[in-house]
């Protein structure tokens, strides 16, 4: 859990990098559920997926915690890995995405974009994901949590 200090911390970070998400009434959705819809857009954040903000509080954090962490690597198929090469260009650090062969070409290169390297391995994202803690431990990187080993 999180207290209000850490909670007004990340709601600044992020205020820092991403604009406020605009959020739109649909009156013809809502006539179409019965109950009023506001959609909020989050294809208009940096990377276009809501991930970004989790990059970026994940990546200050570890920089606090870790300040000599030699790089990042993880293992997605898409809006993740934009969301950690967005958050650690931002803090002048490497990271290295694997993605398993035949990923989206959309999003392998928004990752690239964002200043990842990217690494196709394997023919799932499973192969991805164990080639990304095998380079992890060869490499004295920092595994984005939430890949559990």
């Amino acid at each position: 859990m999180f207290d209000l200090g850490q909670l007004e911390r990340a709601h600044a970070l992020v205020g820092a990098a991403v604009p406020p998400t605009p959020a739109h009434a649909w009156p013809l959705l809502s006539a179409r559920l019965g109950a009023a819809v506001v959609v909020k857009h989050e294809n208009h954040t940096p990377t276009g997926a809501f991930k970004v903000r989790g990059g970026l509080v994940y990546l200050d954090r570890l920089k606090r915690e870790r300040p000599n962490t030699a790089g990042l690597i993880s293992a997605t198929r898409g809006n993740h890995g934009q969301s950690l090469a967005f958050a650690a260009s931002r803090r002048g650090l490497p990271v290295t995405i694997l993605v398993p062969r035949g990923n989206s070409v959309e999003q392998n290169r928004a990752m690239r974009a964002f200043g990842a390297e990217l690494v196709e391995h394997g023919e799932d994202f499973q192969a991805a994901r164990e080639e990304a803690h095998r380079r992890a431990a060869a490499g004295d990187l920092e595994v984005r949590a939430g890949i559990p080993s």
